[in-house]
């Protein structure tokens, strides 16, 4: 059964969101502020993560922020009340994969879980465990969720990065719409910004350092993989 670890500090909601899931064959694990929520992660890695952002003792950004340091692949999903772009960049940018601003309805909610679920055990499912695939000088080791350098550094990747890099990866030379690009990586239509993807490739440039020149912008219609 899937592990869910939920971290909602308003009552009424978290009971909400916890029996929604727990519906779809979902084990939930609840908590009331972030300080729970990294105690309950240290106790036992969920398989997703759900954070509000605002909550006691520890911000879901804060979470999200330290859960980072230790795991790059836990897929996160924030709940926020907060609708301005901004708002939504910053969380992307420290770490988290979706987001729903409240309120939401449960198709929505369940949908947006099921994605990142689906996303998170592609390679597990679909691919050998040991799967390892060249971009540019680097292999990006799937199982482990890795850049490895020529001169063997190593450099962590979540599952967004490791999604956006297979996807260039088997569209080489090609021009990817940032639509068809976010609606292959979930699995699903669609609808948010696509600020959610910039944000994301221009974190794979910066690990990729020098070689982040290959994810090519092609304005007004999205990325290419240059080989």
């Amino acid at each position: 059964m899937t592990d869910i670890l939920l971290a909602e500090d308003d009552a009424d909601i978290r009971e909400w969101v916890a029996v929604a899931l727990e519906r779809e064959t979902c084990r939930v694990r609840a908590v009331a502020d972030g300080a729970a929520a990294v105690k309950a992660y240290e106790e036992k890695r969920p398989d997703l993560m759900v954070l509000d952002v605002m909550m006691p003792k520890m911000s879901g950004w804060d979470v999200v922020t330290e859960i980072r340091r230790r795991d790059a692949s836990v897929p996160i999903l924030m709940l926020t009340a907060k609708a301005a772009e901004q708002d939504k960049v910053t969380g992307l940018t420290l770490g988290a994969d979706d987001y729903l601003t409240k309120p939401f309805g449960v198709a929505e909610l369940r949908a947006r879980v099921a994605a990142l679920l689906r996303r998170a055990g592609i390679s597990a499912a679909t691919r050998p465990a040991d799967e390892i695939f060249a971009f540019g000088s680097f292999k990006v080791d799937v199982a482990k969720s890795t850049l490895l350098a020529e001169d063997g550094r190593v450099t962590e990747l979540s599952q967004l990065e490791l999604g956006i890099l297979r996807f260039l990866a088997a569209h080489p030379g090609e021009v990817v719409s940032r639509e068809s690009l976010l609606n292959g990586l979930w699995g699903i239509s669609y609808s948010g910004t696509t600020r959610t993807l910039d944000t994301r490739v221009g974190n794979i440039r910066q690990k990729l350092g020098a070689e982040g020149s290959r994810i090519e912008t092609v304005y007004g219609a999205g990325y290419r993989y240059r080989v």
